[in-house]
């Protein structure tokens, strides 16, 4: 593998309201996200990471079974079997996360991950899953009306490129997790979103930086822009961006407008800063025990 490789983040408007149907929301999106992958490929991009479940507005503004026909099986479902293709034309790696339906009616919110020919290497499950009210007109981040907590653990996907991992939005807030995706081996860590200005916005460029100076290495954090009705909570305020293993901003991109964001990975940073400084040698789990047990 190259020492440098080129990164996509896409953060993107949800174009149509919410009551529209969940097949309209699916097409609509679709659509415009292969467009923009494609850009992202013209612009060089090796690996591309889209944003929190992607094809649709973040109904979880809401609680609604409507949105439950969104869901898909993974790799089996059309929205991965077609990305994969996608994949393999243009020779990109591809982090897709979608709303995953296993079985009758289990659901989760998953991440796919597709390597540079198209093929299937595994998936991710967001672990952490929140239920918070948003103001006071009964929207509100209930995922938990929706999605079962992850159960595949914090799996690292040997890429074409990189050694990839990813983290799901409500993730970002734990650092265990991160810490596993390191000690995994992951050189770049992606982490798709969906938050507003009002709740989170304090927190975006603090977390993600420490995470990626604490386990060395480079991390992909994408928000969606814009305002979705028809529930209007908050601005989804993007600034995407790519983080090196220091903690510098390498790429960064607009609060409000749709945008492939590229940025490059230096593997011989990450070495680099590892071995600088040396937290995975001077960790200390056989004290850690404390954190498993259900002390508050």
């Amino acid at each position: 593998m190259a020492d440098s490789v080129k990164i996509g983040l896409i953060q993107a408007s949800n174009d149509i309201e919410g009551n529209e149907s969940v097949e309209v929301h699916k097409e609509r999106a679709i659509e415009k996200h292969i467009k923009l992958v494609q850009e992202a490929s013209e612009k060089g991009a090796q690996i591309i990471c889209l944003q929190e479940i992607f094809y649709g507005p973040y109904f979880c503004a809401e609680q609604n079974k409507k949105w439950y026909d969104a869901a898909e099986e993974i790799p089996e479902g059309p929205t991965t079997v077609r990305f994969q293709a996608l994949a393999r034309e243009l020779g990109v790696v591809i982090v897709l996360p979608i709303y995953e339906r296993e079985g009758i009616s289990t659901y989760y919110n998953t991440a796919a991950v597709i390597d540079a020919d198209g093929s299937y290497l595994g998936k991710y499950r967001k672990q952490h899953i929140p239920h918070v009210a948003v103001g006071d007109n009964g929207h509100g981040f209930w995922e938990k009306y929706y999605f079962k907590p992850g159960n595949l653990g914090y799996p690292v996907f040997d890429t074409a490129f990189a050694k990839v991992g990813v983290y799901i939005c409500y993730d970002r807030h734990f650092p265990e997790g991160a810490r596993l995706l390191g000690l995994n081996g992951a050189e770049i860590v992606f982490n798709p979103s969906a938050t507003v200005a009002g709740l989170s916005e304090y927190l975006w460029k603090l977390e993600q930086p420490a995470h990626a100076v604490a386990n060395g290495y480079y991390l992909g954090a994408i928000n969606r822009v814009g305002t979705e009705g028809p529930w209007n909570m908050g601005e989804f305020y993007g600034q995407s961006y790519l983080v090196d293993p220091r903690g510098n901003f390498v790429a960064t991109g607009s609060r409000d407008q749709d945008e492939v964001i590229i940025g490059e990975v230096n593997k011989k940073l990450i070495r680099e800063v590892r071995d600088t400084w040396q937290f995975y040698r001077d960790r200390r789990p056989e004290t850690y025990g404390e954190m498993t047990s259900l002390l508050p």
